[in-house]
C-alpha cells in the first residue's frame, strides 16, 4: 500500500492510496468462490458452480462491494501509518478500479487541530464568594410562608400581594379595542401580570370603588395593533383578598416533611438546601468565567465535521424539549443557523478542556465521582436508592466521570490563574441565576 498525504485548506486532508492488485484480485477470487458454493443457475449441480459463470454473472457487483471493504480497511491502515487523527468520517472517491490492476482511491476528511493552550498563568477571573446569611434564610422562610399563605376577603385599602377581582374596560381614543374588556378578572398585585402602569391606581383602592389606568402599551407587545398605543382602563374592583401567612411552627414544619426538631429543623434544612443551590450557582459560576477567559486567550479552529455533529446534537435537544411541552405539531426543521455560534463555543471549549486533562494527566477522582452522585442523590427522598443506581449503570456513571473530570480541569485552570475573589450577598448571586 502506497500513502500520499496533501493538506488541502485548514484542517482537510486528502489521502491518495494505492492498493496493490493481488491484494484486491486475490479478495475479488475468495468472495466468487465463496458464491459458488452457494449459488443455483440451472444446469449446474448445486455446490459445482463455474467460478468462471459466477464472475461473468456477479463479478461487477462483487468487485464494487470488494473495493468498498478494501477502501475502508486500507484507510484506517494508512491513517495509523501516517499518525493522522480523523476528525470525522472520510470521503471516498475511486480513481482507478480495473482487473488486475492497482486500485487507488482518495480520502477526503478533516484532522483535530492540533491544540496548544497558552497563558493559563495570565488568566484573570473573578470568583464570586458569599455566605449566607440569618437574613437570607428568614428571606427564604418567608417565601415558604408566602407559597403556603391563604387568602381573606378584606375591607382595607389594597396593597402589594392582594388578590384582586375586577370587571374593567380598555379603550384608545374613546373606541373599545378586542381584548380589552373582562368581568370577574383576578389579578394578584405586585407580580407583574400586566402592563406597566396597570396596577398603579388599583394599589390604595378599595373594594366596590372605581379607578382609571392610563397605559402605552409596549412596543414590543404581542398583538401589533396595540403596539406603543395609549390606552385607559375604567376598572371596577369587585372584591379584595388579603394574604394571610401561616405560622411557623411544627404544624409548618410538618407541611415540609420535618417530623421531628420542629422549626429549628425546618430551618436546618432549608439551609441545607440553600447552600446545595449556591455551591451549584457558584460552582458554574466560576466555570463560565474560566471558560470565557479560556476562550478569549485561546483562538481554535474547529472542525466543519465536529461542529456538525454538534449542530445535529442542539437541533435534537431542542426537538425533545419541544416535545415535552407538547409542541411539536408543525414544526419546521430547525435551520443550522440558530444552533452554530453555540456549537462553534461547545466544541471549541471541548478540546481545550481536553488538551488541558491531556497535558496534565488528569483523571477522575474516586472522591469528586462520589460526591458528585451524593450531591445528585440528596435531592431525592432515597438518597441511598439513587446512588446505588448510579453505580450500577455504567452509562450514568460514565457521565459522571467526564463531569468530574471537566470540574478537575477547571480547578487546574483556577489554580493557575490570577483569581480575584468578589464577595456577593446569597441575594445578588441567586437572583442573577433566577
Amino acid at each position: 500500500m502506497q500513502v500520499s498525504v496533501e493538506t488541502t485548506q485548514g484542517l482537510e486532508r486528502r489521502l491518495t492510496i494505492t492498493v496493490p492488485a493481488e491484494s484486491v484480485d486475490s479478495a475479488v477470487k475468495s468472495r466468487l468462490q465463496q458464491l459458488a458454493k452457494t449459488q443455483r443457475i440451472n444446469g449446474f449441480r448445486p455446490g459445482k458452480v463455474p467460478v468462471s459463470v459466477i464472475k461473468k454473472r456477479f463479478g461487477a457487483a462483487v468487485r464494487q462491494e470488494v473495493s468498498g471493504d478494501v477502501m475502508q480497511q486500507n484507510f484506517y491502515q494508512a491513517i495509523m501509518q501516517e499518525k493522522i487523527n480523523p476528525a470525522g468520517m472520510p470521503n471516498f472517491e475511486l480513481s482507478k478500479d480495473v482487473d488486475g490492476e492497482d486500485l487507488v482511491f482518495v480520502a477526503t476528511f478533516e484532522i483535530y487541530p492540533e491544540v496548544e493552550v497558552k497563558g493559563l498563568d495570565k488568566l484573570k477571573i473573578e470568583k464570586q464568594v458569599v455566605t449566607i446569611a440569618d437574613k437570607d434564610l428568614n428571606e427564604m422562610m418567608k417565601t415558604l410562608q408566602t407559597q403556603h399563605a391563604t387568602f381573606k376577603e378584606t375591607k382595607r385599602k389594597i396593597k402589594k400581594g392582594d388578590k384582586v377581582t375586577m370587571n374593567f374596560v380598555g379603550s384608545i381614543d374613546g373606541e373599545e379595542f378586542d381584548g380589552g374588556k373582562a368581568d370577574d378578572f383576578p389579578l394578584e398585585i405586585g407580580k407583574g401580570q400586566m402592563i406597566p402602569g396597570f396596577e398603579d391606581p388599583i394599589i390604595g383602592a378599595k373594594a366596590g370603588e372605581d379607578v382609571v389606568a392610563e397605559v402605552t402599551f409596549p412596543e414590543d407587545y404581542h398583538a401589533e395593533a396595540l403596539k406603543g398605543k395609549e390606552a385607559k382602563f375604567e376598572i371596577k374592583i369587585t372584591k379584595v383578598e388579603g394574604m394571610n401567612l401561616p405560622k411557623v411552627d411544627e404544624e409548618f414544619a410538618k407541611l415540609f416533611g420535618v417530623e421531628e426538631g420542629g422549626v429549628d429543623a425546618l430551618k436546618e434544612e432549608v439551609k441545607k438546601n440553600m447552600q446545595r443551590e449556591l455551591d451549584q450557582t457558584l460552582k458554574t459560576s466560576a466555570k463560565e468565567a474560566v471558560i470565557e477567559a479560556l476562550l478569549s486567550a485561546n483562538e481554535i479552529d474547529v472542525p466543519k465535521a465536529l461542529l456538525d455533529q454538534e449542530v445535529n446534537a442542539l437541533r435534537e435537544q431542542a426537538k425533545q424539549r419541544f416535545a415535552e411541552q407538547g409542541n411539536t405539531e408543525n414544526l419546521p426543521e430547525l435551520p443550522d443557523d440558530m444552533f452554530t455560534a453555540n456549537a462553534q463555543r461547545r466544541v471549541a471549549v471541548g478540546l481545550l478542556i481536553g488538551q488541558i486533562i491531556k497535558e496534565n494527566k488528569i483523571e477522575a477522582e474516586e472522591s469528586r465521582v462520589d460526591a458528585l452522585i451524593e450531591t445528585t442523590a440528596s435531592a431525592y427522598e432515597d438518597p441511598s436508592e439513587v446512588i446505588e443506581y448510579y453505580k450500577s449503570n455504567n452509562e450514568l456513571l460514565q457521565q459522571i466521570q467526564n463531569l468530574a473530570l471537566e470540574e478537575q480541569a477547571i480547578d487546574t485552570i483556577l489554580d493557575k490563574a490570577k483569581v480575584k475573589e468578589v464577595k456577593k450577598s446569597f441575594d445578588e448571586v441567586m437572583n442573577k441565576k433566577a
